[in-house]
């Protein structure tokens, strides 16, 4: 005990080496909510509103969490009767298909043959794979179509960057005696192979996919050589989300008339043309071109969204 300071365990000093080891806290039952005193006052108009306006609330909340509950439990009920649902539905289905390998089954034999040999009278492409999948299963060519939509745009939601924006040179690796000079040769060149792989898609190997990844890896060689900043002015969000849109939305409606006047054995004023030239095989060209821009936009959208965020 200090001969100066009696009280010593109740000094200043005393309580700041025990706030420096945690035995003490200055604001220790200073912060907690109190319940107010009554007042004399209970029955005045301006207590009593405030009880009424606080019971409402309270009702309100009780009230909101209830029909949450409600809300969740039907939720999960309902999402496990539907899985059920399609499940058997499934399983229904699968019973009906034909045995695998089954020599008899209708992929083995009828839809194979129907493709190798009349697939260049109907559709008027040389290349049947590109017959097949733009004009027999068009419909599944679009639904994969719209897949890398759907895909590029829950790419750039999940990866949307909220911080500030930083410099473009941030991203890129500077000015490159090599990279540059090369780009501006070998950009031109993908791009227009990339092009001609599409036109030719109908008539030879290639088509639609393969053409529109190298026009994509095209595009990414221009951005990582030359930078956000000038991919962007022509390569803008905006414009890629555009042109897919325009893209998918020809490609529904050109095959919804299609198989509206082949269904209905109507005549069609889309010809199949002469076989083996440019502008033949009907939509077949128009359509390898559409999924062309969405894949090569997806590509390209993919690359930023992983590598910068944003665009």
């Amino acid at each position: 005990m200090s001969k100066r300071n009696p009280d010593y365990e109740n000094s200043k000093w005393q309580h700041f080496a025990k706030w420096c080891t945690g035995d003490y806290d200055p604001l220790e039952g200073k912060m907690e909510i109190k319940k107010p005193a009554k007042s004399n006052n209970g029955n005045s108009f301006a207590v009593l509103m405030r009880k009424m306006w606080f019971d409402k609330v309270d009702q309100y909340e009780l009230g909101q969490n209830k029909n949450l509950s409600l809300f969740n439990k039907a939720y999960i009920g309902i999402s496990i009767i539907l899985g059920i649902f399609l499940t058997i539905l499934l399983l229904v289905t699968v019973s009906y298909l034909p045995e695998f390998g089954n020599a008899n089954a209708p992929e083995n034999n009828e839809v194979a043959k129907r493709y190798i040999e009349k697939g260049l009278e109907e559709t008027g492409a040389e290349n049947i794979v590109a017959g097949m999948i733009l004009d027999y299963r068009a419909f599944d060519t679009f639904g994969e179509s719209c897949v890398l939509f759907v895909a590029a745009c829950c790419v750039l939601m999940l990866l949307k960057s909220d911080k500030p924006e930083v410099s473009d040179t941030y991203y890129e690796p500077g000015r490159s005696a090599i990279l540059r000079p090369a780009a501006r040769i070998l950009v031109p060149t993908i791009i227009i192979f990339g092009i001609y792989v599409v036109l030719n898609g109908h008539i030879s190997p290639g088509g639609g996919f393969s053409g529109g990844a190298i026009i994509g890896s095209g595009f990414i060689l221009y951005l990582t050589a030359f930078g956000f900043e000038r991919a962007g002015s022509f390569l803008s969000e905006r414009f890629i989300k555009i042109i897919t849109v325009l893209a998918l939305t020809f490609y529904c409606f050109a095959k919804s008339y299609s198989f509206y006047t082949g269904a209905n054995h109507l005549e069609s004023v889309i010809t199949t043309g002469t076989p083996g030239a440019i502008l033949s095989a009907g939509l077949i060209v128009y359509l390898n071109i559409c999924v062309g821009i969405v894949v090569a936009c997806t590509m390209y959208s993919f690359y930023v969204a992983f590598r910068r965020g944003s665009f």
